[in-house]
């Protein structure tokens, strides 16, 4: 009896350790800096909203947010550092969807797994991705798009700001839907596509909305329809595809923060409140919108829900459209 009541007793005591740290761990999280890894250069997007959630986060949970960019093999730098760093909450990442459900799509192999690798926290933000035609090409909607590449099949081509982007993507499960074919021309980001589009050697790209904004108002370029599901907050007067009589494609570019798989139940559920805090704040909001962004409600559920929705529809765009990584 005395054995059985010292081995009771022994339990009980680690039980109550296990619970303490716990707990001790929440009431202490974070005691130091947070590293908010962004796997882009200084000055893109990304960067910019990484730096400005970051800096929000930081205020919320009372420690400092440092940048780290590790920019590299399409997000592949960043993404793997962070899925091998150590699961306590001290190490983030803040990347798009290219990270979560295009990589997986064109590489064969990945030194990370888009859904066991990562611990997802809530969303930031999304840019919609729109069609654009030089301003002096006759196409104005996306019915008489469809009907002039139908009229000339192979005649016209499209740009994008890279392969194996987003970009492509978009354009791919378009012109499928509309029963269309052009011919993709990657260029090495968005301003030399914008550029090219402009002088009109090319005669149609796939760009973001926030990238296509300037050009759009100043009469630069042509805004044919919008990819997403929705009309885009920031080019309200754009139709979207379904709208246009081709229903079945919702394509974006999303951000969100994510941490290593592993991640202590209260420490992943205190970033979460303190991310969600951080989007409802209205400054916040603002800056994204200056931005060209369109803020995006979401925990890390919500951000789980989205991967597993779209991964294997980009798997199926890149094996139809024969998509690799360079």
């Amino acid at each position: 009896m005395t054995c059985s009541f010292f081995r009771f007793a022994r339990v009980g005591l680690a039980c109550g350790l296990a619970l303490g740290g716990s707990a001790a761990m929440a009431d202490t999280f974070p005691s130091k800096p947070i590293q908010l890894v962004i796997p882009f250069p200084p000055g893109g997007a990304t960067d910019v909203i990484g730096r400005l959630v970051g800096k929000k986060l930081g205020d919320k949970l009372g420690q400092t947010v440092v940048i780290d960019n590790r920019p590299g093999a399409g997000t592949i730098v960043g993404a793997s550092y962070v899925a091998k760093a150590t699961p306590d909450g001290y190490t983030l990442l803040a990347s798009s969807g290219t990270t979560f459900t295009v990589n997986p799509a064109i590489h064969a192999k990945l030194p990370y797994d888009p859904v066991k690798s990562f611990e997802p926290i809530g969303f930031t933000a999304r840019t919609g991705l729109i069609l654009l035609a030089n301003k002096d090409v006759p196409v104005n909607n996306l019915k008489q798009f469809v009907a002039a590449m139908r009229a000339a099949p192979g005649k016209y081509s499209y740009g994008s700001f890279g392969t194996g982007t987003t970009a492509q993507f978009a354009g791919e499960m378009l012109f499928n839907l509309a029963g269309v074919k052009l011919l993709h021309v990657p260029y090495k980001g968005s301003s030399p596509a914008m550029t090219d589009l402009i002088g009109g050697q090319i005669p149609f790209s796939i760009d973001t909305v926030a990238a296509a904004i300037p050009q759009v108002k100043a009469g630069k370029v042509k805004a044919i329809a919008v990819t997403t599901a929705k009309r885009s907050m920031l080019l309200p007067d754009v139709p979207t595809a379904a709208e246009s009589g081709f229903p079945g494609i919702d394509a974006d570019t999303w951000l969100a923060v994510v941490a290593p798989r592993g991640l202590p139940a209260d420490v992943r559920q205190k970033l979460e409140r303190a991310l969600a805090d951080v989007m409802a704040d209205p400054d916040t909001r603002k800056q994204l919108l200056a931005a060209g962004f369109e803020p995006l409600d979401g925990n890390g559920a919500a951000v789980a829900a989205q991967i597993a929705k779209e991964l294997p529809l980009m798997r199926a765009t890149a094996q139809r459209a024969n998509i690799t990584a360079e």
